[in-house]
């Protein structure tokens, strides 16, 4: 019998897991629906950009290093936002942060509709920095308890709602740059931005009302003391390399598609179906073989981190191959992309909540806020290097050798992995699949928490 992990305990006779998944409770329906919406909703608001920010940005005055800090600054105030919020997440209230997040975003969002009319040059470029820290903040907070709520409510199987939920952000981010280069093209700069706030304001009361409350009696942990631990350090690398590798693509793809396939800007958004389809329609499957066979997710993020730096390395391609770029072939490219970025990334959170349930950690809603302010605050520092280093190396390198050095995150990743997993096979393994002896303890206490 597979050992597997607390929120995957073992059961006494009765209801398999498949059964229990498919008869949610209320609570557990309408959490789905609120996850969904801010997954929705908040990867629309940030992939409106891609088409035409860019571009719009120059005409202001802003250099491609520039707007590559604006897309960084959003990604360092959430790196910040989310360690801090995560932290007193169960003082604060995971329902209040979801809603107030949420909230404040659509606000922010509109408001960035109106910095065309902000006079070109500093002024324009300190207003974007400001907006977007703003809405970095706003940001943090509905993701960081968002992920809480879902760690809490389905505690047997997260990585498959995970997964599942990842659906709803690629389906934002499907639909974000096709709809933010339409009503750019057809309306102005700030039609799309004033359309999206509204739309996530909108949904700010209907989960005010739909939303379960989780809250638990506050508890302490200790922040350091989980990411010092070896593994969930390598974990939180592997974090930090994917999003740098989809931070990279912010300030650079959508010109390089430009310049290189004389795409108008209502068509470059299409371009970026390849990458949001392939991974959220593989993130379920992926969700569901990380919960039901917990021994095969080294696996997982060891050939997608490989796989995600092969993919960089031809998406230019490199000049080094001397292939001559194609639109089908970066289209096809975009796509192993998204396919090997959810190989590595749905495993993530799984692991570094086993982890620390095997070092000692309570079960409870402190811990989850800790592992998601964690898990966002590493993504969030990606997402911050990513864009910068990419517009610094597009600038002096180009697309292609930018593309390819950007591999290097991913393919550090995998030699960590080598260390974890062959240098120290004897630990690492048990700890990766074998759970202490107390998980049906565990899962019990986990469910009956409130």
């Amino acid at each position: 019998q597979v050992a597997v992990g607390p929120w995957q305990a073992r059961r006494s006779p009765g209801p398999s897991v498949g059964e229990e998944s498919r008869r949610l409770t209320r609570e557990q329906l309408f959490t789905i629906v609120a996850a969904a919406s801010i997954n929705f909703s908040s990867m629309m608001c940030y992939s409106i950009l891609g088409p035409f920010f860019p571009s719009e940005a120059e005409k202001k005055g802003a250099s491609n290093t520039i707007v590559g800090l604006i897309f960084g600054c959003f990604a360092l105030f959430n790196f910040l936002s989310s360690l801090i919020l995560g932290n007193y997440l169960s003082q604060i209230g995971a329902k209040f942060m979801f809603v107030s997040g949420m909230f404040v975003s659509g606000c922010v969002t509109i408001l960035f509709g109106m910095l065309d009319k902000v006079p070109n040059g500093p002024m324009f470029i300190g207003f974007c920095f400001l907006v977007r820290a703003m809405d970095a903040i706003s940001f943090a907070a509905a993701i960081t308890a968002s992920f809480s709520i879902l760690a809490k409510a389905f505690p047997t199987n997260i990585a498959t709602v995970l997964g599942s939920l990842e659906i709803f952000s690629g389906l934002g981010l499907v639909l974000g740059p096709p709809l933010g280069g339409f009503l750019y093209q057809s309306f102005g700069y700030e039609v799309p931005f004033i359309t999206l706030g509204c739309i996530v304001l909108t949904l700010v009361p209907v989960n005010m009302c739909i939303l379960p409350r989780y809250d638990s009696t506050p508890r302490k942990e200790s922040f350091w003391k989980l990411i010092l631990l070896p593994k969930v350090l390598i974990l939180c690398l592997t974090i930090f390399s994917l999003s740098a590798c989809l931070g990279f693509f912010d300030p650079t793809i959508s010109l390089f598609i430009l310049k290189k396939f004389t795409l108008p800007a209502g068509y470059v958004g299409l371009v970026f179906l390849g990458l949001a389809l392939s991974y959220s329609l593989s993130s379920p499957l992926l969700g569901l073989v990380s919960d039901k066979l917990p021994y095969v997710r080294k696996w997982l993020l060891i050939f997608g981190d490989l796989m995600t730096a092969v993919c960089l390395f031809m998406l230019g391609p490199a000049p080094v191959l001397h292939i001559e770029s194609q639109l089908w072939m970066f289209v096809l490219v975009l796509v192993l992309i998204g396919f090997s970025l959810g190989m590595s990334a749905i495993p993530v959170f799984p692991e570094i909540l086993q982890c620390a349930y095997e070092n000692g950690f309570e079960e409870g809603l402190s811990l989850l806020g800790l592992v998601s302010g964690l898990f966002n605050a590493m993504w969030s520092l990606g997402a911050f290097v990513g864009p910068i280093l990419g517009g610094f190396l597009n600038e002096e390198l180009g697309f292609e050798w930018a593309a390819a050095i950007q591999g290097g995150w991913p393919l550090l990743s995998v030699s960590n992995y080598t260390f974890l997993y062959t240098c120290c096979s004897h630990d690492s393994s048990s700890s990766l699949q074998n759970p202490p002896g107390d998980n049906e303890e565990r899962t019990r206490l986990m469910g009956n928490e409130t």
